[in-house]
């Protein structure tokens, strides 16, 4: 049998070489789409085991929120307000004996900078029953209390500093020319904590 093929009406193609390429190309094209919808499954379930984690964390805060509440409210009742003031007066018995002067003194001398020194000190008890430390410090530049307080942010017992009032001396005592109110929240040193630094 004789088949004419006309060049100029019919070019020739390379049929082969045409699906090799672009079939290739649709292969990987597949595969990405496959990699990509693979990607998107797992995120969301990723996704989904999380939602149900915060729920759960959530579930477990209101239900603590819901004992703290009922506890309280039991506290509140006539006959149990005279325990609840002694626990309380316990409780903050127990935080102040918590303060060591001498713990205090030996973290601040750790972070104080050269010619900076305290004036006064004086602990309180913060609304949310932290430690709260207020110093009245005296020394020849603002930039000696702004060092203070960023080594105290830096220190692990000192959270919160910040500088709350400035003011001159006037020279009353030789080179203490700024005197500087700052509070910071203190964080003693747990027992556990003292224990690790001992085996050390």
């Amino acid at each position: 049998m004789r088949v004419d093929i006309n060049l100029a009406s019919h070019p020739y193609e390379d049929a082969r070489q045409f699906f090799l390429r672009w079939g290739g190309g649709l292969v990987a094209l597949g595969i990405l789409t496959l990699v990509l919808v693979y990607s998107a499954v797992a995120g969301w379930v990723t996704a989904r085991k999380d939602r149900d984690l915060i729920r759960q964390r959530q579930d477990q805060i209101a239900a603590r929120d819901q004992e703290k509440g009922q506890a309280e409210a039991l506290l509140s009742l006539p006959q149990n307000r005279s325990t609840r003031d002694r626990s309380q007066f316990l409780n903050d018995a127990f935080r102040r004996k918590a303060f060591s002067w001498t713990r205090v003194f030996e973290d601040l001398e750790q972070v104080m900078p050269p010619r900076l020194h305290v004036v006064s000190i004086q602990p309180s008890m913060a609304a949310d029953n932290q430690l709260e430390i207020k110093l009245m410090v005296a020394g020849d530049s603002r930039e000696r209390a702004e060092e203070l307080v960023r080594k105290m942010e830096g220190s692990q017992h000192f959270q919160q500093t910040h500088i709350n009032q400035e003011s001159a001396q006037g020279g009353q005592t030789p080179g203490d020319a700024v005197l500087f109110d700052i509070s910071a929240l203190y964080v003693p040193e747990t027992g556990s904590a003292k224990k690790q630094q001992g085996a050390q």
